[in-house]
């Protein structure tokens, strides 16, 4: 397994390609995508694609699974909330935390004490 550094530079890399950002996007968009998409919108071949895949699984963005005879491709949220996570340690002053870090017991505190079910954001330094 990789140390943090080494795969954090590793997803870094693999979203550097504008192929496999466009990849990225395609599969966010569908939440899973079959293989056989990509190669109906991307102007590149089969085993190009392939390749493209291949290197964001290896960085961790990107799981695959075969449904028949079919691959289809997902990303993996997790690894991209730690990603943004671990840029936002790079920031100074406050930033509000994502989702998953926000407590659900302190979540409800602040609604009760506001009076208010709008979505509630705690900034930390």
């Amino acid at each position: 397994m990789l140390d943090e550094p080494t795969a954090t530079a590793e997803m870094f890399k693999a979203l550097g390609d504008p192929i496999r950002w466009s990849i990225m996007h395609q599969i966010a968009e569908a939440d899973e995508l079959a293989a056989s998409v990509l190669a109906d919108t991307l102007p590149i071949s089969k085993p190009t694609i392939s390749y493209h895949t291949k290197i964001l699984v290896q960085a961790g963005l990107v799981e695959v699974h075969k449904r028949g005879r079919n691959y289809f491709y997902r990303l993996r949220r997790d690894a991209l909330n730690e990603l943004l996570g671990q840029i936002g340690e790079l920031l100074p002053g406050p930033h509000a935390l994502g989702r998953t870090a926000e407590p659900p017991t302190a979540r409800k505190e602040l609604r009760k004490a506001s009076g208010d079910d709008a979505p509630v954001s705690i900034l930390t330094w």
